[in-house]
């Protein structure tokens, strides 16, 4: 009899968090990462193989006869290793979120979808559901503080025993449409990896698919109630109940509020929600003040496509008047190449005379990419445009650099996706352990 579900990419942030979610069902895992081939490890990885999942290099070897199924996401070629092993073995190959939904049948979805916020919203909404007694499972696509339970578990993922899900549903390879949920969340729509009207077109396919609650900040009239910003923090008024938000920015006011829509829609006490809201601790990688260096703070971000640079650079110059001095790193060669003029647009409006960019090279992660334009055409561009902006090649470089350019009440931030090697960076600076499954 067939025994286990091997996950290709499974140090990835969505294939880690649905091996976590296998496991907690009591599924044999197995799994391979790219990494691995050059022998190298990360906390993601070695935290899934504490719980007793076995690794594997990403050359086929992982994959053998009694293996139930292999699954990949979209980032996985056909040429692939263990595709090409699956085959030839008659196993099934199914997409991440074909898995991901096979392992939340039967119980009441949530889905929370959108082009930025979704993380944030997902995170939200599990708390506040949590705090509201009705235990979800929550599958999101980043780790959420307090999730990790102090590096045991993949934080991105909460266990939950109740008849409610709550997961983050993807729009980049339109695997959203896998998901039959009863109720969702659609924070919003801009082009990202597609162009608007494809975006916009996705969502309403999506939509139509909702039987019940749909909160659409697509097509949102109003805004929160009383929103106002002090320091770290956010507030808003909604149904009569003032609710704290302990994130920075009006963005994450607008997350939260979705989030609280949603909750009361579907029964949760008001007094329960804005008491879980308040101990929110948020998302890793969201805006998290990591530490200090040199007197200023020091701020990591996934922040990868213009929408969300501008929302997260925004609010950081409000709170650092003394100046942002962040890195970033382009997180694929298509990406940047589909974001270019927006990623100039938005670099030159929100970069002050105080504030400096770091470029580093585009993030490789192998496969067949068109690697005709980089990085350097980037910074050409910002240049001609007055920001301050330095083209490097290595994260030592860029340490070396932000320590120099650490000033009291500035901030130095880590901005990007995939490259695991970014969060590493903002604790080294800081001076601290890195927390949880990185």
């Amino acid at each position: 009899m067939k025994d286990g579900v091997h996950v290709a990419g499974i140090g990835g942030v969505g294939m880690s968090a649905l091996a976590q979610a296998l496991l907690d069902q009591g599924e044999t895992v197995t799994g391979s990462d790219r990494l691995l081939d050059s022998g190298g490890m990360t906390d993601t990885l070695a935290c899934l193989a504490a719980q007793g999942v076995k690794l594997f290099p990403q050359d086929g070897s992982g994959v053998t006869p009694q293996t139930a199924r292999l699954v990949v996401s979209s980032a996985i070629e056909a040429g692939n290793p263990e595709m090409v092993r699956a085959r030839g073995l008659g196993i099934p190959v199914v997409h991440r979120a074909e898995e991901l939904a096979r392992r939340v049948a039967g119980q009441r979805l949530i889905a929370v979808t959108g082009t930025c916020g979704k993380s944030s919203v997902t995170a939200m909404l599990g708390c506040l559901l949590a705090g509201a007694g009705f235990d979800p499972l929550v599958v999101n696509g980043a780790a959420v503080a307090g999730w990790g339970a102090c590096g045991t578990r993949i934080g991105s993922v909460r266990k939950g025993c109740g008849g409610w899900a709550v997961v983050e549903a993807d729009e980049s390879d339109k695997s959203l449409m896998v998901f039959r949920p009863e109720h969702a969340v659609i924070t919003n729509a801009s082009a990202d990896h597609f162009g608007l009207d494809e975006t916009l077109s996705l969502f309403a396919s999506f939509r139509a698919r909702i039987p019940g609650v749909v909160i659409d900040g697509r097509q949102e009239t109003g805004k929160p109630e009383r929103l106002r910003l002090e320091g770290w923090s956010g507030f808003f008024t909604f149904e009569g109940v003032e609710y704290g938000v302990p994130l920075p920015g009006a963005h994450n006011v607008y997350n939260a509020w979705h989030a609280v829509r949603m909750a009361h829609a579907l029964g949760a006490e008001p007094d329960k929600l804005a008491a879980a809201l308040r101990g929110f601790s948020g998302v890793e990688r969201r805006l998290q003040r990591v530490g200090t260096c040199g007197g200023a703070v020091v701020v990591d971000d996934y922040a990868h496509n213009p929408e969300k640079l501008a929302a997260a650079w925004t609010t950081l110059a409000a709170a650092f008047p003394a100046g942002v001095c962040a890195v970033w790193r382009p997180h694929g060669y298509a990406p940047l190449r589909k974001m270019l003029d927006d990623l100039v647009t938005v670099f030159a409006r929100v970069c002050r005379p105080a504030d400096s960019l770091i470029l580093l090279p585009v993030y490789d992660a192998g496969g067949t990419a068109d690697r005709s334009l980089g990085s350097a055409v980037l910074a050409s561009r910002l240049g001609e445009k007055g920001v301050t902006v330095t083209l490097i090649q290595t994260l030592a470089e860029a340490e070396t650099l932000m320590r120099e350019r650490a000033v009291p009440g500035g901030a130095v931030v880590t901005f990007g996706a995939r490259d695991p090697g970014l969060p590493r960076l903002a604790a080294r600076l800081a001076g601290v352990k890195v927390r949880g499954c990185l």
